[in-house]
């Protein structure tokens, strides 16, 4: 496996879902902050070097003294300003990189739940066919609904899976295919979106339930669940 792997992980975000006056990535679940949960399965994975932490530009100082110092996370060697969209505050993580990786690990800052073994199944798919995507396959019915709330049509499900994170990709067609977008002018929701834009295909490998990402309030009751079954389970 590649020990040339740098990990970016977008915490930028307002929260404004969560309500309330602190921001989901730094609100407790089993008394650590979420991100810190995040941030020590990343911390654990032998192949990544490094991991460059991108948060809302006020909060820089306090992620490196209530985040990063307590916990140890010395693999946290920069922590950059996010932007406006999550795809900004990828890039300007990117843009910290001072000597290329083979790969780029994109995870959310907000997804304390994701395993170490499925992180490092997604980067040896990623070191053999250049992009890798953690997903769920849908369980559910699907229909597509117009704007009227009227069924279109019933979509097949063995073909459509939940996306999540991480992500993995080539550095270099990670910067371009950020470069292009920015030319361009793509809005997009995730970085996977980037690299099939930019012409490459992505693989999949399969995820976790438990891999959920915290964006309301009723996640984090969710949340504590998984966390006593995964201490339960010795993980």
């Amino acid at each position: 496996m590649s020990k040339s792997v740098v990990a970016v992980v977008p915490a930028a975000g307002q929260g404004t879902r969560m309500g309330g006056a602190a921001r989901k990535q730094y609100l407790a679940l089993g008394g650590l902050p979420l991100l810190v949960l995040s941030l020590k399965v990343l911390q654990r994975i032998d192949s990544i070097r490094e991991i460059i932490l991108s948060v809302p530009g006020h909060d820089r100082e306090y992620c490196w003294r209530e985040i990063v110092k307590p916990y140890a996370l010395d693999k946290v060697t920069h922590i950059v300003a996010g932007g406006e969209r999550r795809q900004d505050s990828v890039r300007h993580g990117l843009f910290a990189i001072s000597e290329p990786p083979a790969l780029v690990l994109i995870h959310d800052g907000v997804r304390p739940f994701i395993q170490a073994d499925i992180i490092e199944q997604g980067i040896s798919c990623a070191e053999h066919t250049g992009a890798a995507v953690v997903a769920m396959p849908m369980h559910d019915t699907v229909k597509r609904v117009n704007p009227q709330g009227v069924i279109q049509e019933t979509l097949n499900r063995e073909e459509l899976w939940q996306i999540q994170t991480p992500q993995i990709f080539r550095y270099d067609w990670l910067m371009a295919a950020h470069q292009q977008a920015q030319e361009e002018e793509w809005d997009v929701t995730d970085d996977a979106a980037l690299i099939e834009r930019s012409g490459h295909q992505v693989s999949v490998v399969e995820g976790s339930p438990f891999n959920i990402k915290i964006t309301k309030p009723d996640d984090l009751i969710f949340g504590e669940a998984i966390l006593q079954r995964l201490k339960s389970n010795g993980s």
